[in-house]
């Protein structure tokens, strides 16, 4: 069973190596700036928090728990399938607790076309402490 799996894995390495999404994927990691794709708590002064869309990738009881103000909520997971939810046009800021599942989420959307898609570094709990303002 195992030499099968083996023997599969082998011939069908050269499939994978002409697969489009790999491709995009090396593409856009071979251009990416160190920057790209993020955006700091610190950066968020007001005009940009009221130009930007702030979702909450976070499951929906985190969510109902408490996230930033005006912020939409979907699960991370289903950003690539609820892509038409995210505005195509203006700042799109993806947020978690932490930035690491928001994180794996914009790299989704922006491998999908969404370039304005950014992730808050941090997530909400670095939101909290540092963002450069909070609505009252």
């Amino acid at each position: 069973m195992i030499r099968a799996g083996l023997l599969i894995a082998v011939l069908a390495g050269p499939v994978w190596a002409d697969d489009p999404v790999r491709a995009a994927i090396e593409d856009y990691m071979g251009f990416a700036t160190y920057e790209s794709g993020i955006i700091l708590p610190a950066q968020l002064d007001e005009s940009v928090f009221r130009a930007a869309t702030f979702v909450d990738t976070r499951e929906a009881a985190q969510y109902a728990a408490g996230h930033i103000p005006g912020a939409i909520n979907i699960d991370w997971r289903e950003v690539p399938a609820r892509l038409e939810d995210l505005p195509a046009t203006g700042l799109v800021i993806l947020y978690c607790n932490t930035g690491s599942l928001s994180a794996q989420a914009a790299f989704a959307a922006r491998l999908l076309g969404r370039d304005n898609v950014v992730v808050m570094q941090g997530g909400i709990m670095a939101w909290s402490t540092d963002a450069a303002w909070r609505p009252q």
